[in-house]
């Protein structure tokens, strides 16, 4: 079923010219605010928000689903403290919030209730993503460091590092990105100038193999019958790596074997992949939103239209589904300048509400 959101907008391009002229600004420099606390959060959704590239400009927005209300800024209202620049991703465990600031190369911790900051860890190259193996392990994925970072979160301590440089390549490889665990293995996609997924024993911290599939693997999910599914971007054209037709895998979580392949045309660009509450179903953006039930073979099929026209990366920038109510919440980064909008929608493709947000909202995390 498709359905239309807007009518079509007018979509501008970023102006990537000016980032020249401002350079990283001091992360820990305190600024001026009023605390806008939120009192008694329950439930909600973390919406993050990258910013541009070297403007110091990523936030924090927060969907308070108890009172229907929207608070933007909440990191740096609560905290007098900009978030960075460039906040990649987010994962809470427990009552603590784990924010990703990628070319700030730190991780904040904050409260979830208060979103008053706790710690932060530093020393970190180009952070990409976060994944708990447990209450005292997690690995940290990056983009040029070739090696994932273990942490104890209890402690905020760097404790090791699993290597993943790969000296016999022609590019500087293995980058790690988004992770996901089925059984004691870890899988990390090597999605720059890569065609990787590495697989890691996390009883033992090592690298233990490594799959091949196609051209930049962009984003991961497990499924309800533990099946590993990869979106792979197929490139660009004129990329040193490759351009290939982008695809959808399913690969066999215990054999490492893959099942099934779905492609799509040559200058799509798929990029976000995510699961229903009963992970029977997947839902990733490839300009439009699209879906595809783990029951059958059939194709993915388009959900959600976009209302842009076909160019190169353009369309729906990220989804999230509500791991509860299978809620979505789908991301329009406009021009990547001016603030994003987001979609809440229910499981029938129905919009609920439109949520103004800060720059490029690009992950979701649900407390």
């Amino acid at each position: 079923m498709t359905k239309n959101i807007l009518h079509a907008i007018q979509r501008w391009f970023p102006i990537w010219l000016l980032l020249f002229s401002t350079g990283c600004m001091d992360d820990d420099s305190l600024w001026v605010t009023e605390n806008q606390l939120v009192d008694g959060v329950s439930k909600g959704v973390f919406i993050v928000n990258e910013g541009n590239l070297m403007y110091n400009n990523a936030s924090l927005s927060f969907y308070d689903l108890g009172n229907d209300t929207l608070y933007n800024d909440i990191f740096f209202n609560a905290n007098a403290l900009p978030l960075g620049d460039v906040a990649l991703s987010m994962q809470i465990r427990d009552s603590l919030g784990y924010i990703v600031i990628n070319n700030s190369g730190r991780i904040y911790v904050i409260d979830i209730n208060t979103f008053e900051l706790k710690g932060k860890i530093t020393s970190l190259t180009s952070p990409r993503h976060i994944h708990f193996v447990s209450d005292t392990k997690a690995y940290v994925s990056d983009l040029y460091a070739r090696a994932i970072t273990i942490i104890n979160p209890q402690t905020l301590e760097i404790t090791g590092t699993i290597e993943t440089h790969n000296p016999d390549g022609q590019f500087f490889q293995h980058s790690s990105e988004q992770m996901v665990q089925y059984g004691d293995y870890v899988f990390a996609n090597s999605w720059s100038f890569d065609n990787t997924i590495l697989v890691i024993d996390s009883r033992t911290d090592q690298l233990v193999t490594k799959l091949e599939v196609g051209v930049q693997p962009r984003s991961m999910v497990i499924d309800r019958k533990g099946k590993f599914w990869v979106l792979c971007d197929g490139g660009y054209q004129g990329n040193p790596f490759g351009h290939e037709r982008p695809s959808l895998l399913r690969i066999n979580s215990q054999t490492f074997e893959t099942e099934q392949v779905f492609e799509f045309e040559i200058n799509d660009y798929p990029r976000h992949m995510t699961t229903n509450a009963a992970q029977d179903t997947i839902y990733f953006v490839n300009r439009h939103l699209w879906r595809k039930s783990i029951y059958d073979d059939a194709p993915p099929e388009i959900f959600i239209t976009s209302p842009y026209q076909q160019v190169f990366n353009s369309g729906f920038y990220s989804v999230g589904v509500d791991p509860v109510t299978s809620e979505i919440y789908l991301s329009d980064a406009r021009d990547m300048v001016q603030p994003g909008s987001v979609y809440r929608i229910n499981p029938s493709g129905e919009i609920t509400d439109t949520l103004r947000v800060g720059i490029i909202p690009g992950w979701f995390d649900f407390n």
